[in-house]
């Protein structure tokens, strides 16, 4: 069996970075999506994911779970230079602002959920939430400046690091974010890639929803299922 195991691709920002990468290197896969916040949500991942979460890769005997575990599987079976840079310095920078990505940015995930088909106020501009927008805007800036030569993505060539990235990017159109052109324009190649127009659509079409409230989170149907 050979399968990718996602959440609502909406709103799971960290399943689609990993099937980004999986999409762009063609990787032979099934992809299945387990909607998020059900009651049997829980369970059903339980049966299939050492951590009972997604994202999850099932490939013949091996699971890996966890995206930038996954990415670097995916790395792995992928010809060079598909997923990261194939230049040692570039290779190390991408890695380095991939996990920053990964681990980091706590104000904006928190203050702004992924939502990629919906567009929502802009949130108060806390102090926190301005710090990690600059740090995005700045990291964009500088990377693009000393890598992005080849192409308009962040190292030029669309890498691993744009897949980790697109998250964001969405956000900032969600909510009205980014501030500067250079940020701007970077978001807008990712917009227009056909890479991400059909993840968009997709998530488009998703029947279920998800809501934020003080309680927790909570969830449904767009309409009642057939």
């Amino acid at each position: 069996m050979r399968q990718l195991v996602l959440g609502n691709l909406n709103y799971s920002s960290w399943s689609i970075r990993p099937l980004l990468v999986a999409r762009k290197v063609g990787l032979p896969v099934e992809e299945v999506i387990v909607p998020l916040d059900f009651p049997e949500t829980s369970a059903r991942l339980k049966e299939i994911s050492p951590t009972a979460k997604v994202p999850l890769l099932i490939w013949d005997d091996v699971t890996v779970w966890e995206s930038l575990a996954i990415t670097e599987w995916i790395a792995e079976w992928a010809p060079p230079g598909a997923v990261w840079p194939e230049d040692p310095k570039a290779r190390a920078v991408a890695r380095a602002v991939t996990s920053e990505m990964h681990a980091g940015f706590p104000e904006l995930r928190r203050q702004c959920p992924m939502d990629i088909r919906a567009r929502h106020a802009t949130p108060e501009m806390t102090a926190a939430l301005d710090a990690d927008i600059v740090r995005v805007e700045a990291l964009w800036r500088s990377v693009r400046a000393e890598f992005g030569q080849g192409g308009p993505f962040l190292f030029g060539k669309w890498s691993a690091a744009d897949a980790f990235y697109t998250p964001v990017v969405t956000r900032f159109q969600t909510y009205g974010l980014a501030r500067t052109r250079d940020a701007s324009d970077y978001c807008a190649h990712i917009l227009e890639d056909a890479l991400f127009r059909k993840l968009e659509e997709q998530a488009k079409a998703e029947p279920w929803w998800i809501e934020y409230g003080p309680d927790g989170r909570s969830s449904g149907y767009l309409q009642p299922p057939a």
